[in-house]
């Protein structure tokens, strides 16, 4: 499932399923075909449409497409985006993190770092048992560990402060 947002403005909901694609729960019962590497055709309730893909960021899940001569900007979430969304990490990947909260309650089994160790994005920080699952908690980017506020062996909360970043 993906979420996907026309022009920072308009939301649709796009699905897979056995029958075909859904937007908005309506199955998409268009003809979609690739003219070329960065053109489309689509025929979509009795209305033609020339599609080309001016620009796409695939880490930042954005394009830029101009469909019958207008410009519009497309922003997906996928459902793990839409996870760490309702979790309230969705800010994560995106802005300079200054410290590492505990996504969920738990005991911390282990910690792969100490104070002053450089860190990279996605290397493994801590790991969090939880529901009888070891989740590891990796770093968003690249940082230095200033403080760790937890040790092995604790219980934490959700939204408790684990790591602090200088």
């Amino acid at each position: 499932m993906l979420k996907v947002k026309v022009n920072e403005s308009q939301e649709y909901e796009v699905t897979s399923k056995k029958e075909g694609w859904y937007l908005n729960d309506e199955l998409f019962d268009g003809d979609l075909v690739q003219l070329g590497p960065q053109n489309y055709h689509v025929i979509w309730k009795d209305r033609s449409f020339n599609v080309e893909v001016v620009e796409y960021d695939a880490t930042a899940k954005q394009a830029s497409l101009k469909i019958n001569g207008h410009l519009l900007t497309i922003s997906a979430k996928n459902r793990f985006d839409l996870l760490l969304e309702s979790m309230g990490m969705s800010q994560a990947v995106n802005n300079k993190i200054n410290e590492i909260k505990a996504p969920m309650p738990g005991l911390i089994q282990s910690i792969a770092v100490k104070e002053g160790d450089a860190v990279q994005k996605g290397d493994t920080l801590l790991v969090l048992v939880a529901m009888k699952m070891e989740n590891a908690i990796k770093a968003p980017g690249e940082a230095t560990v200033k403080t760790i506020r937890t040790e092995a062996g604790s219980s934490v909360e959700k939204n408790q402060v684990l790591i602090e970043f200088a």
